[in-house]
């Protein structure tokens, strides 16, 4: 899982914001990638998601990403969950779960609104994405 290793990476960049990092991947390339920037641009939807989907679509021009993957460190809030199914992403591969706001099954799973074909895989490398956010939330303690 060399792609969730790269979205750890990202998530160890985030300064001054809760640590998640995503990467979005095509043919076996990574074509975006980003960290949660909310307090940064004051904008309560820079979520990492939101921001690399942003990025890949901007880069391939165009909305649909059926031929993409991503790979986050944390699973996805409802926000996030829903721009991703609307994107089309193929694959989500996440880190950790998150029992109170998780939107792809451990709080709810809003594939069954979206009646969405996309395949979820949940807790890779879970206890390296916990660890990082466990160490943010104690140093902020």
């Amino acid at each position: 899982m060399k792609f969730m290793q790269d979205a750890i990476e990202v998530a160890l960049q985030t300064k001054n914001e809760i640590p998640v990092g995503a990467v979005i991947v095509k043919n076996g390339e990574i074509i975006a990638f980003a960290n949660n920037k909310k307090e940064e641009l004051h904008d309560a939807t820079a979520h990492a998601e939101i921001l690399a989907l942003k990025m890949a679509q901007e880069g391939l021009r165009r909305w649909r990403l059926d031929d993409c993957d991503m790979y986050v460190t944390l699973e996805p809030c409802p926000m996030c969950a829903s721009a991703i199914i609307q994107s089309r992403i193929k694959n989500l591969y996440f880190g950790s779960y998150d029992k109170q706001y998780g939107a792809l099954g451990s709080a709810i799973d809003l594939r069954n609104l979206h009646k969405s074909k996309m395949k979820v895989y949940g807790g890779i490398y879970e206890q390296d994405c916990d660890n990082i956010l466990n160490s943010f939330f104690e140093r902020l303690r």
